[in-house]
Order: structure tokens, then sequence, then C-alpha cells
């Protein structure tokens, strides 16, 4: 009986100082296992008198009775501690920064920012916006604009023409936002002044084209608008969309069906380092046409040109934006890589405004 009080202190003593859930098993196994020390005194039971066998057994099942809650008791106390140890080492520290909320995570396409600034910029000088469908009739998307029949233009390999209907006729995409010029012609009374941005598209594919691209046009109808507003207007554009303070520009003779005269227009640069400078340098960048619109024009669309007389002009909204942002290739644009766009985008708060910069 004295050696099965030693061995039950013992046990116990180890019960108490075990460190963990894997010591602890280790002395369960030692004691009670299949091999351990109380099972080994339990199997010899058998070979005792009943008497023996009597007082014995019930020593021996108390002693196993008090190891196997002071297990359960012990085990009870690691696992706590386990998971104290645990809520302390994953604290949360509420110091920390806290996320950015969606508005600021989120960016702006270059694209969206772009048509933002320059509608802000104009809407300054007073024009309106005008939009129309991108499905557009051959007759407002080429013959009011007097494309003559036979034009490059008219044909398969430049235009995306839908099937023909039952009277011969076309529907097409848009090559260009001109028909909402004509849409405002014909729908209002001149003096009109108007910007007319949106999709348009063509079978064109590069680093610098894509089938679907977008364009801002600018178109003034009254009495006495000439060449020189139109140079004063596109002047004071180019030096607020490229954000500088002064910038020159060259304007040299073309040829459009929709303007006489026409003229393509320079502004002055200077390439370096794989960068364009505007306002500096002595290089030329072609950026935009425009011209007088043509009278064959104002009459298709009901203005008389001996009383009324404008100037348009259209340019690539992607290409200046790829100019301003410093994009090396068109298609990026349209290539919905959110790595791209998290470097080009704008935070969703920062509108564009004159007052406030159109791009900080």
């Amino acid at each position: 009986m004295s050696d099965l009080a030693t061995l039950e202190t013992s046990i116990l003593d180890q019960i108490a100082t075990a460190a963990d859930e894997a010591a602890l098993e280790a002395v369960r196994v030692a004691a009670l296992g299949k091999k351990g020390s109380i099972s080994a005194l339990l199997a010899t039971l058998g070979k005792m008198s009943p008497d023996v066998r009597k007082t014995q057994g019930a020593a021996i099942n108390l002693a196993k009775d008090k190891v196997t809650q002071a297990l359960a008791a012990r085990r009870d106390v690691l696992k706590s501690a386990a998971l104290d140890a645990r809520l302390a080492s994953e604290t949360i520290d509420v110091t920390l920064p806290l996320r950015d909320a969606a508005a600021e995570a989120g960016r702006i396409h270059p694209l969206s920012q772009v048509w933002d600034e320059l509608t802000t910029i104009f809407a300054d000088m007073g024009f309106s916006v005008a939009e129309g469908p991108d499905i557009e009739t051959d007759d407002y998307n080429f013959t009011k604009l007097n494309f003559p029949e036979g034009h490059p233009a008219r044909e398969m390999h430049d235009t995306f023409f839908f099937h023909p209907k039952e009277d011969g006729s076309r529907m097409l995409l848009r090559t260009h936002t001109s028909p909402v010029q004509v849409r405002t012609m014909l729908s209002q009374k001149p003096p009109i002044r108007v910007i007319c941005p949106g999709r348009t598209y063509r079978i064109d594919s590069d680093a610098t084209h894509t089938p679907q691209f977008h364009q801002v046009e600018g178109l003034v109808i009254d009495k006495s608008s000439h060449l020189g507003h139109l140079k004063w207007i596109l002047h004071e554009f180019c030096k607020a969309f490229f954000e500088v303070d002064h910038i020159n520009m060259r304007f040299r003779p073309s040829f459009f069906p929709f303007t006489e005269p026409s003229l393509e227009v320079d502004i002055q640069c200077r390439r370096d380092k794989g960068e364009i400078r505007f306002g500096e340098g002595e290089d030329w960048l072609e950026i935009l046409g425009c011209g007088m619109v043509h009278p064959n024009v104002l009459r298709a669309c009901g203005i008389d040109p001996d009383e009324y007389q404008g100037f348009a002009w259209g340019m690539g909204i992607d290409r200046i934006a790829m100019l301003k942002y410093g994009i090396a290739d068109l298609r990026q644009l349209f290539d919905s890589d959110v790595r791209w766009l998290s470097h080009y985008g704008f935070k969703p708060l920062e509108v564009p405004t004159l007052a406030g910069g159109l791009s900080t």
C-alpha cells in the first residue's frame, strides 16, 4: 500500500508540473496507458486471493480516479493558458492606420479624368455639351458633312457598317462625333457653342490606334465668328489643359471635306529623355484639326451660309491623355489592368477644377 501511495504522489506531482498538453499526455500514457504503471497494478489483481483483491482493488481504483481527475483539471488549466497566450499574440492593435475607404481605394480612369478636364475648361468658356448616338446614318455621318460619293471613309475597309436595310441604306458606327454637330445644327438655331465628346469607331489597330476610341469636337456658329476666335479658344484650351503659362501654336493649311479653309494645329514642345514638355523647346507636335465650317455643311443643316458662319475643331481624347500623362501605348487604355489603373488613375474625389488644378 505504501508503494501505491508513493506511486500516486509521484504521478500527481508530474501532472501538476506538466508544462503543456503534450507533457500532460505523456504522464497520462505512463500512468493509465496500456502499459502504464497503474494499469500494470490493475493487471495483478487476477492473481490475488479474493480478500486481498477486494482491498487492493479498491485502493488501486481510488488512485486511478484521483489521477484521472487530476489529469482533467490540469488539462483545463493548460487549455485556458494556451487560449490566453493566443489571444495575447493575436490582439488587434487599434492604433494602426485604418484601411482606405472604397472612395480612396478606387481610381478614375485617365480617359474619364481627361473628359472631365476638357469639359471643365470649355464650360468656363461658355460651351455646353452635346451628345448623340454611337450608331448613325450614312446621311448624318457623311452626306451632310460634305463627304462626296466614293470617298475612302465610306468604304468597308475604313468604317464599321451594319447589314443593308430593305431600302438599301446602311447604318454604321460613327467614325467621328461630327454627326452630333449636324444634329445640333438641325435642332437649334444659331448662335451655337457646343463641344461634342464621345466614342468613335474605325477599322484600325496598332500602338496609336484602336477600333474604338474617343473624340471631342467643338462647334461655334454665329454671324461674326472667324479664325481669330478659333485660334484664341484653342490657345487658351491648350494652356489650361497642359497646365502651362504659355504655349506657341502653329496653324498649317490642310483639307477636310467639312471645313473651308481647313487647318492642322501643332503645338510647341521639347522632347527630352522619353518625355514631352509643352510650352518650351524647338519641336512641334500635331494635336488637332480645325477650320471654318464649309458652306455646304451649313446648307445641309438648314443654316443660311450668307447669314451665318462658324468654325469647328476635333481632337482625340485618348491622344491628348497619352501626351499629358506619359502613356506610351494607346491599347493600355483599354486593357482593364488594375495595376496599370492604380498607377495612372485618379482618386474619385479629386474633381478637376480650374481654380484648384485640373490634375492635382
